[in-house]
């Protein structure tokens, strides 16, 4: 059936071709025409949806390429049996320098010992390898992800801005949200705007106003006037360790002083009515 419909559609398609040309024909043109009939045949076979060339010339699609992780030069894992470099310089179990061994002998002195190899260096010629055991590998993992997990995160900008004319419980509610970022160890950038009805120095009102906060902090830049005086501008930040501790020191020093300070008033007035 298939064979049938093949050389229907090639009859139609040369009578086709023959109809289009001139009906006068020279015996020059019909000589030419006669020649050109298999190339015809050839070309519309070659288009037709049975012949199997035009099956072959359709493009595959290509695999993507899997991008490669940021992960890989963090972790630590066997390489397995495919080591990939003909000599390599090994490192033994205990940490001594084997020197240079071929791939051969290591897969040798694997199979003896029942150890793993680890790639330390790929840049050096050669490649350096470390020989180690599964519990080896698992605690060096284990010490490479609390070492990532101890990385400083990025310090984040917080921006606040107000002006000096602000309503007390408006204040309030700004200066607890600059102590909630400061719990969140964020920075705070605090500007402050001059009002119509504001006088004195813009940096010492700023510096008033964040000391009235609760939560201790510690100043990347203090307070100073900027904009020609119209605003002032501080950026605060969580305090160190440093500043806590020098700060609860200072604590039972101040309680102490003001106990001494309430018991000679109390001494000074029981004099004074004994007298």
């Amino acid at each position: 059936m298939s064979a049938g419909c093949a050389r229907w559609l090639l009859n139609f398609s040369t009578r086709s071709m023959i109809s289009s040309c001139p009906v006068y024909w020279s015996s020059s043109t019909r000589s030419t025409i006669c020649r050109n009939k298999p190339d015809i045949c050839t070309f519309l076979w070659s288009r037709a949806a049975l012949c199997t060339s035009a099956v072959e010339t359709e493009e595959t699609p290509t695999a993507k390429k899997k991008k490669p992780s940021g992960h890989g030069n963090a972790s630590m894992s066997s390489v397995g049996r495919r080591i990939p470099h003909r000599l390599i310089q090994v490192i033994g179990e205990s940490g001594d320098n084997m020197g240079t061994l071929h791939r051969a002998d290591v897969l040798k002195m694997m199979d003896e010992q029942g150890l793993k190899l680890v790639l330390l260096s790929e840049s050096q010629d050669p490649p350096v390898y470390r020989l180690m055991s599964g519990k080896q590998i698992h605690e060096e993992q284990l010490r490479l992800r609390e070492k990532q997990k101890a990385k400083p995160a990025a310090v984040q900008v917080k921006e606040l801005t107000f002006s000096s004319g602000i309503a007390t419980h408006d204040r309030k509610t700004k200066l607890k949200q600059v102590e909630s970022w400061l719990e969140k160890k964020h920075h705070v950038r605090i500007t402050l705007r001059a009002s119509r009805s504001s006088t004195g120095n813009m940096d010492s009102h700023l510096e008033n106003l964040v000391h009235q906060m609760e939560t201790d902090f510690g100043f990347v830049s203090k307070p100073k006037v900027i904009r020609d005086g119209k605003a002032a501008l501080c950026i605060l930040r969580p305090p160190s360790a440093k500043e806590l501790a020098q700060k609860s020191k200072e604590k039972p020093t101040a309680e102490s002083s003001s106990e001494s300070a309430d018991t000679s008033s109390k001494d000074t007035s029981e004099s004074s009515v004994q007298q």
